[in-house]
């Protein structure tokens, strides 16, 4: 047996808030420029491998306010929890002039372990 710790796999689901909608149209790239950096701030975490992402804001529009359904999703593969609370803080920290990301995007993640399929 390894000592080798397993990773955790994590989804990261994130809402579009309403706080987004309410912007004029001049300062919503700044928001997806920051959403970029939030991106690939959790793709560049020590450890991290991301499985896969689905956006689907083709076919949801408009806010979550319930939290469901989410606007987008990561799958990823993190090698400890402090690694997904450091994926959440990005929203906490990214800034986009005086406010942070998460006055535009709210995040939950859903920590658990492979499925696996039998063979």
């Amino acid at each position: 047996m390894s000592d080798t710790p397993k990773s955790l796999r994590v989804l990261f689901c994130g809402a579009v808030l309403q706080n987004f909608f309410d912007l004029p149209s001049s300062e919503i790239g700044k928001v997806w420029a920051a959403t970029g950096e939030m991106l690939k701030g959790i793709r560049d975490l020590p450890g991290v491998t991301v499985l896969g992402t689905i956006d689907d804001d083709e076919t949801m529009v408009g806010t979550s306010p319930n939290g469901w359904p989410w606007t987008f999703y990561i799958l990823a593969d993190v090698p400890c929890r402090a690694t997904a609370v450091a994926a959440c803080n990005l929203f906490r920290t990214i800034e986009i002039g005086e406010h942070r990301l998460w006055k535009y995007i709210r995040v939950e993640a859903r920590i658990g372990r492979e499925l696996v399929i039998p063979a």
